[in-house]
């Protein structure tokens, strides 16, 4: 396969390697399954009350896990999503108790993730750092600044018009779920149709080949963490419209449930393999696991058993299906 790298040469770029038509079906089918035994369970499951809060749950996970798809994709990680969405609750809300427009709130705040993935591209291609260590120092950090920034408390969001968006509805879907096709629709078409989202996939399979080819192996990886980055500010920008305030601690352990998502969804940790409806349907599959471990009173501490076990399981097939290759 060859294509036109941004130097202007035709060189071959690893092609790439989406799922079959067959794995999603079963991650529908496994959605199906839950949301059916749910049902027979608990007849609260289905009403329209539970489905909406259901949706409103699995939207903000799910587009951490596009964010995170694309930097697994590259083969590398992002920790730092749960912290940035909750250092972006901080910022949007002091920024609106100062009197900023909304708007350009939201602006300002998205601009802070995309400065902080760029630092983790910075960190990464320049500094040598692996991602692990460089996005759990940011979110380690993050945390604290939040603190600091809010003096261990929290900053209540009185504009009624940027917190009732979230409560609000379109055709009868949340709008936090309209967020969630706002985002995907576009990231589908750079991953699947675009010369940048091939270029995500050869850095994952093999970095120095792709740089061999004309790729700039560097820019890609700051691309990656910039959109994971901006993605996660995104979700803070929501998730402070749903709660009303700024508070640092919020979105404590989403990282773990996005690079789940991403994981469950088939992308696999090694990188060079990945989609956007793969991650969406497994954030959705872990929405339906707690949502129905609530209604059924079951312990949390069981919902992150299963969480766990369910990307041991996703990783192990995995292992496997390259050794078969």
């Amino acid at each position: 396969m060859t294509t036109t790298t941004e130097t202007g040469t035709d060189a071959p770029v690893a092609p790439k390697r989406n799922y079959s038509v067959l794995f999603a079906l079963t991650l529908v089918g496994l959605l199906l399954l839950l949301c059916t035994g749910l049902a027979i369970a608990n007849p609260i499951f289905l009403s329209e009350l539970n489905i909406t809060n259901l949706l409103r749950q699995g939207s903000m996970i799910a587009i951490l896990a596009i964010g995170q798809t694309f930097v697994i994709i590259t083969a590398g990680i992002d920790l730092s999503v749960g912290a940035i969405a909750g250092f972006s609750t901080v910022i949007i809300a002091m920024l609106l108790q100062a009197g900023v427009a909304p708007w350009l709130a939201i602006v300002i705040t998205l601009l802070v993730g995309l400065g902080i993935g760029i630092f983790h591209g910075f960190g990464i291609t320049r500094m040598g750092l692996p991602p692990f260590i460089i996005t759990l120092a940011t979110m380690t950090s993050l945390r604290g600044i939040g603190l600091l920034m809010t003096k261990g408390s929290t900053i209540s969001i009185n504009n009624t018009t940027f917190t009732d968006f979230s409560t609000q509805s379109f055709l009868r879907i949340p709008s936090l779920f309209w967020m969630v096709i706002l985002v995907a629709v576009p990231a589908y078409i750079f991953l699947d149709h675009t010369r940048w989202g091939r270029y995500l996939f050869a850095v994952g399979s093999n970095p120095e080949s792709a740089r061999l080819s004309g790729v700039r192996v560097g820019r890609i990886v700051f691309m990656a963490y910039a959109l994971s980055a901006f993605f996660a500010a995104f979700v803070g920008v929501l998730l402070a419209t749903r709660i009303g305030i700024g508070n640092a601690t919020q979105a404590d352990g989403w990282e773990l449930q996005a690079i789940a998502s991403t994981v469950i969804g088939g992308t696999s940790l090694f990188g060079a393999i990945g989609s956007i409806h793969g991650p969406l349907i497994g954030a959705f599959i872990l929405a339906v696991i707690n949502n129905g471990a609530n209604l059924l009173n079951v312990n949390s501490f069981w919902q992150r058993i299963i969480t766990g076990f369910l990307i041991i399981v996703i990783v192990f097939f995995d292992q496997m299906r390259r050794r078969g290759r």
